[in-house]
């Protein structure tokens, strides 16, 4: 399921996004019993539980004991919602990453923590970077991880492509870990049990395996250590996070070579 931002009506949501023109009048009185904070907050509950498929007007009025009509009020809709909602999470992010000891470890903590951000809300993996919502927290991301990743010295022109190299390293990484956590939950059936019969399967139907696939077996010769005894993860989602601290590494790789690459040339 690919879910676009930016597909409600643009004028609403950019000023509720920015809480400008009709978002920003309040009315005299006692203050409602609903607002904008509060729906946004109840829907996001609601996608971290359940995923996007979950949510709706509806689901978001049951949650917080109101009608779907009552919430139009504040939210012209779900298109909007989902912007709100988007933009809200992101100012999760911290923005004092220690460059103390230069720029390499501090990148590595940045994607890790992005990683684990999106683990901890899911249902961002669902929405597509095709359509930015605009939003404040999505350009105090950005800042965030432009102020990590300028500190290389490299040109900005070189970094504008960094900065989605390195976000889509993450998130390639995180969907397996998030679809694997996803896959136990929704089959009721957890990812040992299923490899272990489908693996048992295989080698009994296809015992020349090796011989036929010579060079995918051979990706089993360099086995990851087992796990501490603390590890719950699932096998694919600790495999997640080391390919996302091999990508990284290897775009830190990369990175070094165009700063020695840009030093030469001056």
């Amino acid at each position: 399921m690919v879910v676009f931002a930016g597909q409600g009506d643009a004028r609403r949501s950019m000023e509720l996004l920015w809480r400008t023109g009709a978002a920003a009048k309040t009315a005299p009185g006692p203050k409602p019993g609903l607002s904008v904070a509060l729906i946004v907050s109840a829907a996001i509950d609601i996608a971290d539980a359940d995923g996007m498929a979950a949510l709706s007007m509806r689901a978001v009025g049951d949650r917080l004991g109101r009608t779907a009509m009552a919430l139009y009020t504040y939210v012209p809709g779900k298109s909007e919602l989902i912007d709100l909602m988007y933009d809200h999470v992101l100012g999760e992010l911290r923005e004092d990453h220690d460059l103390s000891s230069g720029w390499r470890p501090a990148v590595l903590e940045l994607a890790r923590e992005l990683g684990e951000f999106h683990l901890r809300h899911p249902w961002l993996l669902q929405v597509s970077y095709a359509r930015p919502v605009l939003g404040p927290g999505e350009f105090r991301m950005q800042q965030l991880v432009l102020r990590v990743l300028l500190a290389t010295g490299l040109p900005v022109a070189r970094v504008r492509w960094i900065v989605g190299a390195l976000l889509n390293v993450v998130r390639g990484s995180v969907q397996v870990a998030a679809e694997s956590r996803q896959a136990a939950r929704e089959t009721g059936l957890s990812e040992e049990d299923w490899w272990y019969s489908r693996s048992a399967l295989l080698g009994e139907l296809v015992p020349d395996f090796a011989e036929r696939y010579p060079l995918v077996a051979r990706l089993g010769e360099g086995q990851t250590p087992s796990p501490a005894p603390s590890d719950t993860r699932s096998y694919l989602e600790r495999e997640a996070w080391l390919s996302l601290d091999a990508g990284v590494e290897l775009l830190l790789d990369g990175i070094e070579t165009a700063i020695d690459q840009t030093r030469l040339a001056r």
